[in-house]
């Protein structure tokens, strides 16, 4: 079932930045998490959209039995942001498979913000 698929994805991914140290402790500001730029790159970075924005909208959507993406795109930003961190390439395989699990279901692109 795609819905058990995803949440394990899921938990891989903040596993994996765990295991990288890319996890936050302090939360981003109410501005940051309110940013309309896509991964919302002009005030946070890449790996605290993932944990501040990501994670949690899809866990909501998840517990609430909503709607998955049915095409997401977020591993070229992945791939862009740490192209030269050979020491992520499992950080952004998990982030492939979860772009690859939900976009299997539909032909519409969007990014999840």
């Amino acid at each position: 079932m795609i819905t058990v698929k995803t949440r394990e994805l899921l938990v891989a991914l903040e596993a994996e930045l765990a295991a990288q140290n890319l996890l936050s402790i302090e939360s981003p500001t109410k501005e940051a998490l309110a940013s309309s730029a896509p991964f919302a790159c002009d005030l946070m970075p890449f790996e605290q959209w993932l944990q501040f924005i990501f994670l949690p909208k899809m866990h909501t959507m998840l517990d609430s039995d909503l709607p998955l993406p049915n095409a997401i795109s977020i591993a070229p930003m992945a791939q862009h942001i740490w192209q030269r961190e050979t020491k992520y390439q499992t950080l952004i395989g998990v982030i492939q498979a979860i772009d690859s699990l939900l976009s299997s279901n539909g032909v519409t692109k969007e990014i999840i913000e």
